[in-house]
Formats: C-alpha cells, structure tokens, sequence
C-alpha cells in the first residue's frame, strides 16, 4: 500500500521548523489533482447518495481511527448547515462514541461489529453506507459493507489506495492514491487531508441538489449564534430588500431564511 510506504523525506528530527512545514506542505500540494483525478468516481458517489436520501433514505459513514473521525465531523455539520435532521447523515466509528477522543485497541480488527454498530439504527435498503479507510482494507468497514451488499444495501467507499479491497465490496468506490506520508504511515496527514475533501464535496453537492442552498446561500441554516442569525439577517435583506430594522425580526420569527424569505413573498402576492 502506498500509504505505508517509505517517506521519500529523511532524517526529519535534524530539520528546522520551516524545514519541517514546507516538507508537509510540498507533500499537501499534490493532494488537488489526485483528487481531481477521482472526479468522475466522486460524482457518481455523489448521485448514488443523492438518490437515496431524495427518497427518504439515510447516508452512514463509517470508518476507524482518524477516518471514522472525519465521518463523524462531516455528519455532524450537515444540521446545523443545512438543517437536515440529525439522523440522516450519520457518522460511526469502530469503538464507539468514546473512540472519537481515545483509540479503542483492536476495534477496527472486527469484521462482524462494523454490521451490528449499523444495525443499532435499523439500517435498510433505503438508505446508502460509505466505508473511509485510508488503507482500503479495515476490517471493520469491509466486514459491513460486505453485509450491506448481500442485504441489498447501496454502498460506496472513500479509500487512499489503488485497487484495494474497497473496491469489491462498494457499489462506487473513491481511491484517491495520496502516496507516501511525511511521516511514514502517518495517514491522518495526507490521506486524511484528502478523504475530508471528499466528504466536503459529497455532502455539500447532494444538499446543493436536495434544495437546501439557493444561489450559493445556505438558506436552510440553524441560527445557533450571533454570527448565523447576522449572516442570515443579511441573506433575507438581500432577498427582500428590507432594511435589517424589518429583516431580522422575520427571520428569528421565522426560524429560516427559506421561511422568512417565503413569508415575505407571500405577502407580496
């Protein structure tokens, strides 16, 4: 696997901080075509997604380590974004919720708990699961979607390598070959950097297409904080041409931009 291979810098320990950065960031730089390179794979993840959650469905994540991590991060943001539910993107990590902060020994070992953890939320044909694993071959993911397949669940996988195990058991498989770490099989440094592009572009994508930003605005947004409420305050100014005096009352009356926006404009009718 590439993404166990030998670092192609030396002696890292002698060299000087600025050394140090610019080594991590030569390596960083050839992660923008690599990935383009996967477009194509990554647009057709996107669609198979898209059609499942445009028909009610759910989309899983699941990973170990680093890349169950990034599944979860990329979740958990599509609420507040995009004001989808909470349980239809959701992220799952080999160990549990409390390997999001402490590595479980041995967890990503099993190929039968990956199926069970999915289980625990009633997972069906509706809905689509995506394995991220940097190698292409954690049995924990493999194991699940292997078990997805001959359930008749739609599967797609996010993985670092070339023509790995992924590829066997995903209905559209991403392999983004992110090479050789600057610390060698360090892979939440390149390979995690690549796998959280991905996930940006399938769920920022499928939520452009399911309606929830209009233009380039996210009008579906949670108004959690005073910076969204003035972010939003000045979406519906921009929508109505109300002055912020008039805009943000609606707004928080409404609990949207998409509701405050409508309601104006059904009073102009």
């Amino acid at each position: 696997m590439q993404t166990e291979s030998s670092s192609h810098h030396r002696h890292l320990e002698e060299l000087d901080f600025l050394s140090l950065v610019q080594g991590i960031n030569q390596e960083d730089a050839l992660l923008h075509q690599r990935v383009a390179s996967e477009a194509s794979h990554i647009a057709a993840l996107c669609a198979l997604v898209f059609s499942r959650l445009q028909a009610g469905g759910r989309l899983f994540y699941m990973g170990a380590g680093t890349s169950g991590r990034l599944g979860i991060v990329d979740a958990s943001e599509c609420p507040p974004t995009y004001g989808v539910p909470f349980d239809k993107v959701i992220g799952i990590i080999a160990g549990g919720d409390g390997a999001i902060r402490k590595a479980v020994e041995f967890a990503e070992d099993d190929e039968e708990q990956g199926f069970r953890d999915l289980e625990a939320y009633g997972v069906n044909t509706q809905d689509v699961v995506i394995g991220i694993a940097a190698s292409g071959r954690t049995p924990y993911v493999i194991g699940a979607l292997k078990k997805c397949q001959e359930m008749g669940i739609a599967t797609g996988g996010v993985v670092c390598n070339k023509g790995s195990k992924m590829v066997e058991v995903c209905d559209v498989c991403v392999e983004v070959e992110t090479g050789p770490e600057f610390v060698t099989g360090s892979t939440r440094m390149k390979a995690g950097t690549a796998t959280k592009m991905v996930l940006n572009m399938i769920t920022t994508s499928v939520m452009i297409r399911l309606g929830h930003v209009k233009d380039n605005k996210m009008i579906d947004m949670q108004l959690t904080n005073h910076k969204l409420i003035a972010r939003g305050t000045n979406m519906v100014m921009e929508a109505t041409g109300l002055p912020e005096s008039e805009a943000k009352p609606r707004l928080l009356a409404a609990g949207s931009v998409r509701k405050a926006v409508d309601q104006w404009l059904s009073e102009q009718s």
